[in-house]
């Protein structure tokens, strides 16, 4: 077990979209530069036509064939947009392409108007789109475990049954990937990170939103069973590097506006962005660190992405690891993260 937070990096499928520039083989070679900045993780996110990329599962079989040590993940994926049996098969065939690497991020889809447009497109049912989640991953941990000896090999939920499961091919590791939840601290997003979930993904706009939801999945670990510390605290954060402020801060509001459709002010009161020098972003990164958070994930707020992939992990991911050994050694108290 280990302590030291970790940091990733979003790859930007998103913005490939956003340019009219789509290339698997850049957002492989993208990855692979990640890896060899020495970061810890490499992530993607999932939509089909409301923040449209390429599919995730297929970036992160490329991905996982071209680097060998970072932790490959989904921030997030939507697993509504797939039929659970399809989407079981295809994530223990990624699990495989990476070699046991993979942490899937999942969400049960942005609260915005296309979103309910694109779960409409694939005849998914937008209400109740939560307890839906949480039944796909009962069926998706059912089919991963269906090969071992006296595990069930059939489903039966609410809104979806399948039989025979253990004729899927198994995943990498027995019992599939970790399962992360992107979502919010609300009572009820806690109670379910805590009960049934391997670790958290938000992107709480303050550390101390941060610090207060973090303690109540603790708690709540406790309630259920499960050891305090057994919900891994992540944490999605946007930023932007520029020595001047108000430089950085342009760019992003242009990146946000891009690729929401939405002013930064409104996307900051849901969403944790910072901007500035790379001393300025690790600071304010530091008070997540110190609430808690233990993998960092960061979007880089620029549409110019490759370019500030370099001063990310130049000068910003060394500050971060500075920081980071403080956090530690002041005992934040955090959660830990098994290492793999």
């Amino acid at each position: 077990m280990s302590d030291a937070p970790r940091f990733g990096v979003l790859l930007p499928s998103r913005e490939q979209v956003i340019l009219g520039n789509l290339s698997m083989s850049a957002l492989v070679d993208f990855a692979r530069r990640v890896e060899e900045l020495g970061f810890d993780s490499v992530w993607t996110g999932d939509s089909l036509v409301a923040r449209p990329r390429l599919d995730p599962l297929i970036t992160l079989t490329a991905a996982g064939t071209a680097t060998t040590r970072v932790t490959l993940g989904t921030a997030a994926l939507t697993p509504a947009l797939r039929h659970p049996v399809v989407g079981a098969s295809m994530v223990s065939s990624l699990d495989h392409a990476c070699g046991g690497r993979l942490t899937l991020g999942l969400g049960s889809g942005f609260p915005m108007p296309e979103t309910e447009d694109e779960f409409g497109l694939v005849d998914a049912v937008f209400a109740g789109r939560a307890g839906r989640l949480d039944e796909i991953t009962d069926l998706w941990r059912t089919a991963w475990r269906s090969g071992s000896p006296g595990a069930p090999v059939d489903f039966t939920g609410r809104h979806w049954q399948a039989v025979g499961l253990d004729r899927l091919p198994s995943p990498y590791r027995s019992g599939g990937p970790p399962l992360w939840l992107a979502g919010s601290d609300t009572p009820a997003v806690l109670r379910r990170v805590a009960r049934r979930y391997d670790g958290w993904l938000p992107f709480l706009p303050s550390a101390d939103s941060y610090a207060a939801a973090r303690e109540t999945i603790a708690r709540h670990c406790v309630e259920a069973g499960r050891p305090a510390d057994a919900v891994v605290p992540g944490l999605y954060a946007t930023l932007t590097l520029d020595d001047d402020p108000t430089a950085a801060r342009a760019e992003l509001e242009e990146y946000v506006q891009r690729y929401y459709g939405r002013p930064l002010e409104m996307m900051m009161q849901i969403q944790a962005y910072g901007w500035g020098s790379a001393q300025t972003v690790a600071q304010w990164l530091r008070g997540y660190l110190r609430a808690g958070a233990r993998h960092v994930v960061i979007r880089i707020g620029s549409l110019d992405s490759v370019s500030h992939l370099e001063r990310v992990g130049a000068e910003l991911l060394p500050a971060l690891r500075a920081v980071a050994d403080e956090s530690v050694l002041a005992g934040a108290g955090a959660n830990r993260e098994e290492t793999r």
